[in-house]
């Protein structure tokens, strides 16, 4: 009887080694897939008077792309990304009311972006569209000329922008 309950128990045991094993085994996979998954930083581009940031169109997705520009020496970061409406929205990389903190940027988080300040999350569908609070600056439509390939945002658009990256990740 002794002998026939140690073997349950074993058998048990082994049993709850092997799925704590591909539990483990899982959520590495899962982690390694959501950082594949996670926002994509651009090289830096140099954009100087008369000229614009050019994002290619192809490689926007549900993710957060970064793209991060240096006008007249101000370092600043635009995100894209497209919406679940299919729309491709474009936001400066700081938020509205934190900017001056130096922390306030977003960092993509699952399906959110989210504010290095405060804390306070955003989803795709809502970049470039809610204005006002923290929230990622607004690129507007209007601010931005489209073509079949590219998103461009002007020198002009970009400088005007220079003052709220003045304590950016600082």
């Amino acid at each position: 009887m002794l002998r026939k309950i140690f073997a349950i128990i074993s058998i048990a045991a082994l049993a709850l080694s092997l799925l704590a094993s591909c539990a483990a085994q899982n959520n590495e996979e899962l982690s390694k897939n959501l950082a594949s998954k996670a926002s994509s930083v651009a090289p830096v581009q140099q954009i100087k008077a008369g000229e614009s940031l050019s994002i290619p169109l192809a490689g926007l997705s549900e993710y957060a792309s970064i793209f991060p520009v240096e006008v007249d020496g101000t370092t600043m970061e635009v995100i894209a990304v497209k919406a679940s409406d299919g729309s491709l929205r474009t936001a400066f990389n700081t938020c509205q009311v934190c900017y001056g903190s130096g922390k306030g940027y977003y960092k993509q988080e699952g399906s959110k972006l989210v504010c290095q300040n405060c804390g306070n999350s955003f989803t795709m569908d809502q970049v470039g569209v809610v204005a006002g609070g923290c929230n990622p600056w607004p690129i507007t439509a209007e601010e931005r000329t489209a073509t079949d390939d590219t998103l461009s945002i002007s020198y002009d658009v970009l400088a005007a922008a220079k003052q709220i990256f003045a304590n950016w990740k600082v």
